[in-house]
């Protein structure tokens, strides 16, 4: 059987993270999910909580060099969070940056947002 091509090793503490982190999302990140599975948006293949590199990378469609991340305030210049941008951006992809109020509250307005970003990728 031939290995997906997006499917790269991870280390078993981070592949274990991400699958709790799936079965406990943040209110935030079960709407955002609710809208981005089973190629809802625009037939785009949308994974979340995915291990990738040293990372645990929120949403990410993998075709179209994508991820979504859904931040709290925890997140407001965080120097972790541009050295993680510089090292995906290193391996093409683009980041897209939502706070969860935005999700919660206008989430039409984030979708509108994804989807132009999808459509120059």
């Amino acid at each position: 059987m031939p290995q997906d091509p997006h499917h790269r090793p991870a280390a078993t503490h981070l592949r274990e993270f991400a699958k709790k982190m799936r079965r406990e999302p943040t209110d935030a990140e079960a709407a955002m999910w609710r809208l981005l599975r089973d190629r809802r948006l625009s037939t785009v293949k949308f994974r979340r909580q995915v291990p990738f590199k040293n990372y645990i990378l929120d949403f990410v469609c993998f075709e179209k060099r994508l991820v979504i991340e859904i931040d709290g305030s925890q997140h407001a210049e965080s120097r972790s969070d541009a050295t993680r941008e510089a090292a995906l951006a290193a391996e093409g992809f683009q980041i897209a940056r939502y706070w969860n109020n935005d999700v919660l509250q206008q989430p039409a307005a984030v979708l509108e947002d994804i989807l132009a970003k999808l459509s120059t990728r």
